[in-house]
């Protein structure tokens, strides 16, 4: 893939990688097999307080077209077929969902040196347009995130954002919710043979003149456990730690605490990926 600014949803992802990705206060069991025809099949489970889900997705790449098919708790089946650069730096997506009629999309993306392009269309007759763009470089970029509904006529989607990279330092600030929300991101590698970086998130709403901000970090202990923490300015403090048995077996455990109510039990998280 061609190095440049990347995709409008890649602005802020590594601060929200690192302060939201993989903290969950579920049960989730997940078990990925391959058959001798490169088929990739995985089976996962989720207990979410008093309720179960589950979900077996199948995934088979021939040369360059990828296709995934899932099949949910609600008998929902969402096949997504991709092919990777018919065309340099072009990806092709096509996806829909069984049996919502209208959820059917087509996805065109696009990265140059110096330019991010995605797009996509419902297949429905009056269909919602998605529209986002990164103009720049890889160290800094600039780029909007538009919906268009054709049956309202209205915007229902108007983002943008701006992007700063170093070597060491990634910095981004983004208007979202049609410029009501404003997100300031930072994220610094500390040691890179460690793992260990330090970010954090400032988010405040005009219309309600709200702050939140986020804080976290990450250490690897070893080469296969690494150790993730992060708080809020309400008091909400989590953990997570994940460890590899080995390279097949991946086991997180996860804990929240509210630091103003103490009292109240911590929230407890468990994951098991298997891959035999």
């Amino acid at each position: 893939m061609v190095k440049g600014p990347g995709l409008y949803s890649d602005i802020g992802k590594r601060t929200r990688d690192l302060l939201f990705k993989d903290y969950q206060n579920d049960h989730k069991f997940t078990i990925t097999t391959h058959t001798s025809t490169g088929l990739e099949i995985t089976s996962s489970g989720v207990r979410k307080g008093e309720v179960y889900l589950a979900d077996v997705s199948t995934k088979l790449k021939n040369k360059n077209i990828t296709t995934d098919v899932k099949v949910d708790t609600n008998s929902n089946l969402l096949t997504t077929v991709t092919v990777d650069e018919p065309a340099p730096g072009l990806k092709t997506i096509f996806s829909f969902i069984f049996p919502d009629q209208k959820s059917g999309k087509v996805e065109l993306q696009y990265q140059h040196e110096y330019a991010g392009i995605s797009t996509s269309i419902g297949l429905t007759a009056s269909p919602i347009v998605n529209f986002s763009g990164v103009i720049g470089n890889n160290l800094v970029s600039i780029g909007t995130d538009l919906s268009f509904d054709t049956a309202s006529g209205n915007f229902t989607k108007t983002n943008a954002g701006l992007n700063f990279t170093h070597s060491d330092l990634i910095t981004s600030l983004t208007l979202n919710d049609k410029f009501d929300t404003l997100n300031a991101s930072y994220y610094h590698i500390v040691n890179p043979l460690t793992s260990t970086a330090v970010g954090a998130e400032l988010s405040h709403s005009f219309s309600s003149n709200e702050n939140i901000l986020t804080i976290g970090t990450q250490h690897a202990i070893d080469p296969i456990t690494l150790v993730k923490a992060r708080v809020n300015n309400f008091g909400k403090a989590s953990a997570l730690i994940q460890h590899d048995w080995n390279p097949r077996t991946r086991f997180s455990l996860v804990g929240e605490v509210d630091t103003r109510a103490i009292e109240k039990s911590a929230k407890v998280g468990l994951a098991l990926a298997l891959k035999p």
